[in-house]
Order: structure tokens, then C-alpha cells, then sequence
């Protein structure tokens, strides 16, 4: 009897080894300079989807058949890799701001938004996509630094929309020395990725569906005297997320040197830290001021050129690191800088082929440009008003800006056509 005891646990042991075994390798990895998925090398277009988790809920701003609808029509377009907000922090009236908000008060969670992330993560398993999901932000649309700097004792955060950005980023420096705010910000991450998803009971660690961790939404120090403390905790956030996740990837959000004061060096060390994956950058041209709203279609020629030089910038660091290059946001306002449905994307086409084939030609290379996710993915919606305000359907853009400035509408026949093309051709790259 004690040999079958023993010959039983042994059996369960080795199955459940197995499993992990398993599930490990349906989880992209990344080794050789590459993104691996299913043993091929795994190159990509994907969108930004920071709603995501709000439109799988079943409280405020729930909406299951549209989310559906909207990963089915992404998937028909090829688009299988999604970047996500987790959920925003802090109470909720606040203009400018998403709701609803998943993190009401430190540890304090509202399970309504937990239960939409764990259905979206469902759906999008059954799909074959994945999730880069971030945790937090240095920008005032869903809390973020500002939510633990005030409940860490830092007072008020300005808000830029009375106060203006200046105030709101002098504040926002604090985040990168404040321990007692990491503390606040790192029981979220424990609570976060320590999770079972409801539908699945897939523990998240376990999940394919989760492509990667990110540790915020464009984290920044904000201040050059504040870069060592920001190098510093970046460095201990991704390595909380490592003891507690060992088999996903982990990245930082980064804008790239652009969030960095400027400084390659510095992004060149956050990036380095052993525990991050793989790099990231951002692009705006008509933010950064390389196009203009009256010029859009004038100033392409330089907006690619900067483009070009940016990410080859950023490509030289990492070939240093032997890391792959994410270009996870970027964006190109409609022509003459309207926002409605309808309105010509001459421009942003022209823009978006552009980014497109630079990901295609540096893959067909084998090189480490591996994937990129516009901003965002609007779908289904039609907005209401030129300024979010709660129950309008959500659309790429925040809450923070212009309803239709960035986002890619499933009316936009001739954007879907360019963003089909370059999927089909990016997922046959061996």
C-alpha cells in the first residue's frame, strides 16, 4: 500500500510538472534577440486597448457583445497582441480622468473591473491573442503616480487641466524617491499578479494570454535630479514582478529617451536591468511638436525622417543589450486636425505604412525591430462629445483629450486595409 502511496504522488507530481511544462511553452518568450511564440519567431502590428477591461465588466461602462465584437474584428485583421491598462486608481467625478476605477483607495478594489480583465483575458484566449497589461502611470488619466504620491502624504496633485502640465509633472517628480508611495504601488502589483482568473482558473502567472508585464504607463522621473531614484525603483519594480512571475515577460512602458530627460545613457541602464525583457519606445510626431495641426500632410516627410532616426537611435542600445524594440504607441491626427467620424486619414495612412514597413524590412532582416502597436483602437464607437464625459462609449483616446484625435474607427476603411496588409505579412516572417 505504502508503494502505491508513493507510486501515485510520484504520478501527480510528474503530471503536474508536465502541465507546467506546458504552459510555459504556449507563453511568448524571448531569447536570441527575438519574440518566440509556439517555437517560431513572433513579429507583430497591435493596437492599443486601455479600455479593455472596462468594456468586460458588467457595472459602468460594461459592454460584453461590443467587446466581443471589437476582438473578433481585430482578429479578422490580424491583430493579435493588445496593450492594456489593468485599471485606473482613485475615486471617481474626476474630469479627465477614466472611469470606472478599479483601485478605489490602496488596497481598496472594486471587483466589478477585476471580473471585466478576467473575461477580456478569457475572450482573448480563445482567440490566440495576448495582453501586454500595464500596472500604472505617470500621467493623471488613471491615477497612477499622482493616486500614490496623495495617499503616501504628498498632498493634492494639481490637476493639468486647471493647473497645467508644469505643476501637475513638479508634482509627479516626487513619485521616483517617495518609498512609502512604491510600498502603496507594490501590494497592487502583488494583488494584481498573485490573481486566478474567474473564468479560467488560470492562475494569471500560468497564462498565456498575458504577453508581458509592464511596470506603468510611460514612467518617467520628470525631473534629471530625480534619474538615479527612478532608475533605482524601476529596477526594484521589475524585480518584485520577477519573484513573483517567473515565466513572463517584463517591461517598463518607456517612451524612450524622450522619457528619459533626454538621456540615452539613462534608458540605455533601465533598459539593461536583468530582469526587463525587452525595450520599448513611443512616438508622437504632431505631440513633439514634428508636425503641425494646420500642416499635417506637409510635415510627413519630416515626421518619418525623425521617426527613422529616433527608433534607429534606440535599435543602436539595444543591439547592445541584445533586446528587441517595441514600438508600443504612436499616433498621426486626421487630416486638418478633425476629429469626427468620416474625416479623411490621408496623413495617418501615409504614417502608419510607414512605421509598417520600417517593423517589415528590419524583421526581414532578423533584426531587433519586432513589433509595434498603434494608438488606439477605437472600433465600434462614435463619440459623443469632443471631451469624454461618463457614459460616452470609450474610444482610443483618454479621457484627457479630443474624442477621435488618435483612434482608429472601424469606419476607417482604408487605415483597416494598410493595418490588414502588414499583420499578413509580419506573421509569415520566419
Amino acid at each position: 500500500m505504502h508503494i502505491m502511496k508513493v507510486i501515485y504522488k510520484s504520478l501527480i507530481a510528474l503530471i503536474l510538472f508536465m502541465m507546467g511544462i506546458s504552459v510555459q511553452a504556449q507563453i511568448i518568450t524571448c531569447h536570441d534577440n527575438k519574440f518566440w511564440r509556439g517555437g517560431k519567431p513572433y513579429y507583430f502590428v497591435g493596437t492599443n486597448f486601455w479600455y479593455g477591461a472596462i468594456l468586460g465588466s458588467l457595472g459602468q461602462g460594461g459592454d460584453r457583445v461590443r467587446l466581443c465584437k471589437e476582438l473578433d474584428q481585430m482578429k479578422k485583421l490580424g491583430i493579435n497582441n493588445l496593450r492594456i491598462l489593468v485599471g485606473s486608481d482613485g475615486i471617481s467625478g474626476i474630469k479627465t480622468k477614466v472611469e470606472p476605477t478599479l483601485q478605489i483607495a490602496p488596497d481598496v478594489y472594486n471587483d466589478t473591473i477585476l471580473a471585466g480583465l478576467d473575461y477580456l483575458l478569457k475572450e482573448m484566449a480563445e482567440r490566440k491573442m495576448v495582453a501586454v497589461l500595464y500596472l500604472n502611470n505617470s500621467w493623471e488619466w488613471s491615477g497612477g503616480y499622482g493616486f500614490y504620491l496623495e495617499h503616501a502624504g504628498a498632498g493634492k496633485v494639481p490637476r493639468p487641466d486647471e493647473d497645467g502640465y508644469p505643476a501637475y509633472m513638479n508634482f509627479a517628480a516626487q513619485f521616483a524617491s517617495n518609498e512609502k508611495a512604491h510600498q502603496l504601488f507594490y501590494e497592487y502589483v502583488r494583488f494584481i499578479i498573485g490573481r486566478t482568473n474567474r473564468y479560467t482558473g488560470k492562475r494569471y502567472i500560468d497564462d498565456p494570454a498575458i504577453m508581458s508585464w509592464q511596470i506603468g504607463n510611460e514612467p518617467r522621473a520628470f525631473s534629471k535630479n530625480a534619474l538615479p531614484a527612478f532608475v533605482k525603483w524601476l529596477s526594484q519594480a521589475s524585480a518584485l514582478i520577477r519573484s513573483l512571475d517567473p515565466h513572463h515577460l517584463i517591461s517598463i512602458g518607456s517612451e524612450g529617451a524622450w522619457g528619459c530627460e533626454g538621456d540615452y545613457a539613462i534608458y540605455k541602464k533601465i533598459c539593461a536591468d536583468k530582469n526587463i525583457s525587452y525595450c520599448n519606445v513611443h512616438l508622437w510626431p504632431y505631440n513633439w511638436g514634428w508636425a503641425k495641426a494646420d500642416s499635417l500632410i506637409a510635415n510627413l516627410p519630416r515626421a518619418c525622417a525623425n521617426t527613422r532616426d529616433y527608433i534607429d537611435r534606440h535599435l543602436a542600445v539595444c543591439k547592445k543589450l541584445g533586446k528587441p524594440l517595441v514600438m508600443e504607441e504612436f499616433g498621426y491626427p486626421r487630416d486638418s486636425f478633425k476629429f469626427s467620424l468620416g474625416t479623411p486619414t490621408t496623413g495617418r495612412d501615409c504614417y502608419y505604412k510607414y512605421v509598417f514597413g520600417l517593423v517589415r524590412d528590419n524583421a526581414a532582416k532578423g533584426g531587433l525591430f519586432a513589433g509595434c502597436n498603434f494608438w488606439g483602437w477605437g472600433g465600434e464607437a462614435i463619440p459623443r462629445h469632443k471631451q469624454w464625459i461618463p457614459g460616452d462609449p470609450y474610444t482610443g483616446d483618454p479621457a484627457q483629450e479630443a474624442q477621435g484625435l488618435n483612434s482608429v474607427f472601424s469606419s476607417d476603411k482604408s487605415t483597416l486595409m494598410i493595418i490588414r496588409k502588414y499583420c499578413k505579412i509580419l506573421s509569415s516572417i520566419q
